[in-house]
């Protein structure tokens, strides 16, 4: 009797650990995107931490110039593959790699990568976001 016991306890644990990982992952998809802190609709790669002591923010008589750097341990490849798929579904559309238009302005990405900390590790990349009027 013991061991149908033990045996219903053990199927009954993998089952409510196997259910509580189903029910947790929604929950970590439903986790909000994170978005910079001078430009409120320019998200925020995961991976890439703003750098909140960059930001520069003008307002002129043609629109806004604002300037904003963002580092993490990657390669220039991967954000400018996240933000050629995210800017577009914002409305940005696609001028050329790291160029984008909307509504009167221009967002620019710019990559500078330093060697990493030790011999052979991975690159640190800072990307700077730059807003300006655009030129028509």
């Amino acid at each position: 009797m013991k061991f149908k016991f033990l045996i219903i306890v053990i199927v009954a644990a993998n089952f409510l650990s196997s259910v509580g990982l189903i029910l947790a992952e929604p929950l970590y998809a439903l986790e909000p995107p994170r978005f910079f802190s001078a430009i409120d609709d320019l998200p925020l790669m995961e991976g890439l931490v703003e750098d909140v002591g960059s930001v520069t923010v003008f307002e002129t008589a043609r629109g806004r110039i604002v300037e904003v750097f963002a580092s993490g341990v990657m390669e220039q490849d991967r954000p400018l593959a996240f933000y050629n798929k995210a800017l577009p579904q914002l409305g940005w559309q696609r001028k050329s790699s790291g160029l984008f238009q909307r509504e009167g302005e221009t967002l620019s990405l710019e990559f500078l990568s330093k060697a990493g900390p030790l011999p052979g590790s991975t690159s640190i990349l800072t990307v700077g976001f730059r807003i300006k009027p655009s030129v028509n």
